[in-house]
C-alpha cells in the first residue's frame, strides 16, 4: 500500500493511511485512502459540520424562503452565503439569513417562545414571502427545543405561510455530508407530494444536486429547454419552495451531484418510480455525453445532437487556444466534494493540465474511487488535509495553480501559488461549453498573469529590471508555442460576456411538446419562472 507519510503529521500516525501516491499501474485497491471518517485527535479539520452541509450547501440556494437557524449567531455567520447561489428574485437568499441568537440563558432555560416570536417577527418584516425553512444547531438538539411543534403553531396561527424544519445538528455526522442526507431526507418526507404542479410538456425532470453557482444552472437550463424539456424543480439552486414541493410528477431524475443529493433521487425512485440519470456539466466531452443520454431517454436525441454540433462549433476553438498554452501545468485539485471527479480527467484531456494531487474534506469512499480512477499516476491523494499537509504537498509538488476554496487558497497565495475557486469560482460559470471556456480563461489569467513574477522581487534589495518593457500575459504563454499555433487564425481567446447570465434568463422564446397531443407551443417565461401549483389536502 503505497501510503504517503507527511512529514508534519509524523506525531499523528494514523494520519499515514489518509494520504496515498497512486503508483503506475496500481488498482485502486492500492491507491485509496481512508475517507470520510471522524476527525482524527491532534489534527485540524477544515471541513464543516452537518449543520453546515444542510444549510449552506443544500437549503438557503431555494430563493422565495426566510431561513432562520435556531441557535447561536456564530453558526449562521458561518453559513452565511458566502458561494455566489445567485437567483432571478433579486438575490434575496444571498442578503437575508436570520439567526434566533441563543444565548445561555436559553441552554438552561430553554428558547421554543424565543425562536416562536422571531418567526413572527421575520414573516412580518417580510410579507410577500411566505415560506421559511427553520435550521437545528448543536445548541438548540442538545437541550431539546421541539422545533417541528413550533413550526406547527406558527402554521396554524397564520394559515397562508408553510414552514419546513430541518433537524441537522452539527453533530449529526462527520461532515457536511451528513447534512445533505438529513435535508435531503427531510424535504421529501415533508413537503414532496403536498402540491400538484401544473405538467406542459411532454418531457419533464427534476434538475437535481445543481445550485446555480454564478449562474451556472441557467446555462444548463438553456440546453434542456432548446430540447422542450420542462424542469419541474431545481434542487435547490435559484429552486423555488412550491416547485419543489411537486418533485414527485417528474419523468426524470436529472443528478448533477451526486455528493449531495443522490439520497433524495434514489428515495423518489423507491416511492415514486422516478429513475435516476447522472449527468456531467463539466467539460465538452461529458456535457455531450449527458444532453446525448437525456435525448435517448426521451427519443430526442436528435434535439441534443443539434444542441451539440452548434456548441461545439461556437466555443471550441477557444478552448483549443487557451489548451494550447495550458498543457503540461501542474495543478492540485483540491475541491472538496464531487469536483474532485467531475474535473479530474477533462482538465487532463481537454485542457492538457497535469493532476498532481486531489484530495476530498467531506466526500465519501465513493468519490475518491471515481477522482483517483480518473487520474494518471503519480498523483497524491489525501482525505480531509489539514493546512500544514497542505502546504507541504505544495512544496513537495510545485503545482503551477491549484483549485479549492478560500481557506486553502488563501494559504497557497501566501507561498505564490496562484489559485481558482473551485466551489464559488472567480469568474463563473463554469458549466456547459461556454463555461468550460470561462473556466480555461480564468485558468490562464491566473498562471500567467505578470504579477507573480514581481511578486518574487524583494524591492528593498533586489535591483528593478528598467531594461526592457512590461511583460503581457500572452508574453509569457506563448514563449514556447509554435509559429503555426500562434499565428493560427482559428483558434482564439475567450468571447463570452463578464456575465452571460441576463441574456439568458430573457432568452425567449422556448417551444414545448404539449404533454398529450406533442403540438409545439411556447410557455411564457414567466411561467418557467414561476410553475403552477395546486395545494392538496
Amino acid at each position: 500500500m503505497p501510503y504517503h507519510q507527511f512529514k508534519c503529521s509524523e506525531c499523528i500516525p494514523e494520519r499515514l493511511q489518509h494520504a496515498v501516491d497512486k503508483g503506475p499501474g496500481e488498482q485502486l485497491t492500492d491507491a485509496l485512502p481512508l475517507g470520510y471518517l471522524n476527525t482524527i485527535p491532534g489534527t485540524i479539520s477544515e471541513r464543516g459540520c452537518a449543520y453546515c452541509g444542510a444549510k449552506h450547501v443544500i437549503g438557503t440556494p431555494m430563493k422565495d424562503v426566510i431561513h432562520i437557524s435556531h441557535g447561536p449567531v456564530g453558526c449562521t455567520y458561518d453559513t452565511w452565503q458566502t458561494k455566489r447561489y445567485i437567483s432571478d428574485d433579486g438575490n434575496f437568499q444571498l442578503k437575508y439569513t436570520f439567526a434566533s441568537d441563543m444565548k445561555e440563558a436559553h441552554i438552561v432555560f430553554g428558547a421554543e417562545k424565543m425562536l416562536k416570536k422571531n418567526i413572527i417577527e421575520a414573516f412580518k418584516a417580510f410579507p410577500h414571502i411566505k415560506r421559511m425553512t427553520i435550521y437545528q444547531t448543536c445548541a438548540s438538539a442538545l437541550i431539546g427545543d421541539d422545533i417541528n411543534a413550533i413550526a406547527d403553531e406558527v402554521m396554524e396561527e397564520m394559515p397562508d405561510v408553510k414552514v419546513f424544519v430541518c433537524n441537522s445538528p452539527g453533530f449529526a455526522g462527520p461532515s457536511q455530508s451528513g447534512g445533505h442526507h438529513k435535508i435531503n431526507l427531510a424535504w421529501l418526507s415533508q413537503m414532496v407530494g403536498t402540491v400538484e404542479p401544473e405538467i406542459y410538456s411532454k418531457y419533464v425532470v427534476n434538475y437535481v444536486g445543481e445550485y446555480n453557482i454564478q449562474g451556472d444552472q441557467e446555462i444548463m437550463k438553456d440546453y434542456l429547454h432548446r430540447m422542450g424539456i420542462q424542469i419541474l424543480s431545481t434542487f435547490t439552486g435559484n429552486g423555488r419552495f412550491d416547485d419543489l414541493r411537486g418533485m414527485h410528477k417528474a419523468q426524470l431524475n436529472v443528478l448533477e451531484c451526486a455528493r449531495s443529493a443522490e439520497y433524495i433521487c434514489d428515495e423518489l425512485r423507491v416511492r415514486y418510480g422516478i429513475p435516476r440519470m447522472d449527468i456531467d456539466g463539466f467539460g465538452f466531452e461529458a456535457i455531450s455525453d449527458s444532453l446525448l443520454k437525456i435525448g435517448y431517454f426521451f427519443g430526442i436525441e436528435d434535439k441534443a445532437r443539434e444542441i451539440i454540433a452548434e456548441e461545439t462549433a461556437r466555443w471550441k476553438p477557444e478552448l483549443d487556444w487557451y489548451a494550447a498554452r495550458l498543457k503540461g501545468l501542474k495543478v492540485c485539485l483540491w475541491p472538496g466534494g464531487s469536483k474532485l471527479w467531475h474535473w479530474a480527467h477533462s482538465i487532463h484531456k481537454e485542457m492538457g493540465l497535469e493532476v498532481v494531487s486531489v484530495y476530498t474534506k467531506f466526500g465519501h469512499q465513493g468519490d475518491m474511487e471515481k477522482g483517483i480512477s480518473r487520474c494518471e499516476p503519480g498523483v497524491l491523494a489525501i482525505d480531509d488535509p489539514n493546512e500544514l499537509e497542505g502546504l507541504e504537498a505544495m512544496y513537495e509538488l510545485k503545482p503551477d495553480i491549484i483549485f479549492t476554496g478560500k481557506r486553502p487558497g488563501e494559504v497557497a497565495k501566501k507561498i505564490r501559488v496562484p489559485y481558482l475557486n473551485a466551489h464559488g469560482y472567480h469568474n463563473g460559470p463554469y458549466k456547459g461549453y461556454e463555461g468550460w471556456v470561462r473556466f480555461a480563461r480564468d485558468i490562464y489569467n491566473a498562471v500567467y498573469s505578470p504579477i507573480h513574477k514581481l511578486s518574487f522581487l524583494d524591492i528593498s534589495k533586489d535591483e528593478i529590471p528598467t531594461d526592457k518593457g512590461f511583460e503581457t500575459q500572452q508574453l509569457l504563454s506563448d514563449t514556447k508555442l509554435s509559429d503555426e499555433v500562434k499565428s493560427s487564425t482559428e483558434l482564439r481567446q475567450c468571447t463570452s460576456k463578464y456575465d452571460p447570465i441576463p441574456d439568458l434568463r430573457e432568452k425567449n422564446p422556448y417551444l414545448f411538446p404539449h404533454p398529450e397531443t406533442g403540438e409545439l407551443r411556447t410557455i411564457p417565461i414567466e411561467q418557467l419562472r414561476k410553475n403552477k401549483v395546486v395545494e392538496v389536502e
